[in-house]
């Protein structure tokens, strides 16, 4: 049951239901936080280190400090993990609870960490392809730390789902950023393109991993800016996260992405994703 999930809150593993903060949390309060997901396969955490440099750099962009090492992070999180599953951490650290309700940051606070594991459910349209809309990218200018104040990504992501589609393709300025909940790809004249990473979007672990894999297979790809008039002509679109790993966008604002089924370049790269995950 829900209820009995073991997770961790603030030094003590308990069941999810016993697992309570107190109201003046700064992350309740203000969204005064950050938070990490890192993918575990058959009880291995996927790129520990990556995410766990993601984590500091987040906890950096908002002046807050890491409360464990790395090796006290392995230790804390590994208890929650079934070596038998595919799963995922959530991983959630706040500013911790104040006194009083105050925009100031607070003295002599200790941070609330939270951690828990959920499992993997495999992506109904993984295989098929999915659709997406473009939108314009209304969020703030700090995309690139992992907070948890994701309400405008969330808006987004329910836009989408309204009109059908299941992912939202931001874009701002006529360049695109990034998905609601993913990076994006694209296969344009032949070579596979992601936007370069900065402020405007968050520096997904998956994407560089893909990255990573194509140079390594000599698949053409490049860091580099996507026009929206790029992204609606290109060969192949995709999305990806920690939990969806690679997804195929077959529909974009209501046409087909070249023939309307998944393409070439993603079914190499999603065979070469899924052995790479089998090496490590």
């Amino acid at each position: 049951m829900l209820e009995n999930k073991i997770v961790y809150l603030n030094g003590e593993y308990l069941p999810l239901a016993e697992a309570k903060i107190s109201v003046l949390d700064r992350g309740f309060l203000f969204g005064d936080g950050i938070y990490e997901v890192i993918p575990s396969y058959y009880g291995r955490l996927f790129h520990f280190q990556q995410h766990l440099e993601r984590l500091e750099n987040s906890l950096a962009a908002i002046r807050l400090a890491n409360p464990y090492t790395s090796e006290q992070w392995h230790s804390l999180l590994e208890p929650l993990l079934d070596a038998g599953r595919n799963q995922y951490i959530y991983l959630q650290i706040t500013r911790g609870v104040a006194p009083k309700r105050d925009h100031a940051f607070p003295e002599n606070v200790q941070p609330t960490v939270f951690a828990m594991c959920s499992d993997i459910v495999p992506f109904a349209g993984k295989d098929t392809g999915i659709k997406a809309v473009t939108m314009d990218d209304s969020r703030w200018k700090l995309c690139n730390a992992k907070t948890i104040t994701l309400l405008a990504n969330i808006l987004h992501r329910q836009d989408a789902l309204d009109q059908g589609s299941a992912e939202a393709i931001l874009v701002r300025d006529d360049y695109v950023t990034e998905g609601a909940a993913s990076n994006v790809f694209a296969v344009i004249d032949g070579i596979l393109v992601t936007p370069p990473k900065g402020n405007d979007i968050l520096p997904g672990i998956t994407r560089d991993v893909i990255l990573e894999i194509a140079h390594k297979n000599h698949i053409a790809c490049r860091e580099d800016i996507i026009l929206l008039s790029q992204l609606k002509s290109a060969d192949e679109i995709w999305v990806s996260s920690s939990t969806r790993e690679i997804i195929p966008v077959v529909e974009l604002d209501g046409q087909p992405v070249a023939d309307g089924k998944p393409g070439p370049v993603w079914q190499q790269m999603d065979q070469l994703f899924q052995a790479y995950k089998q090496s490590l």
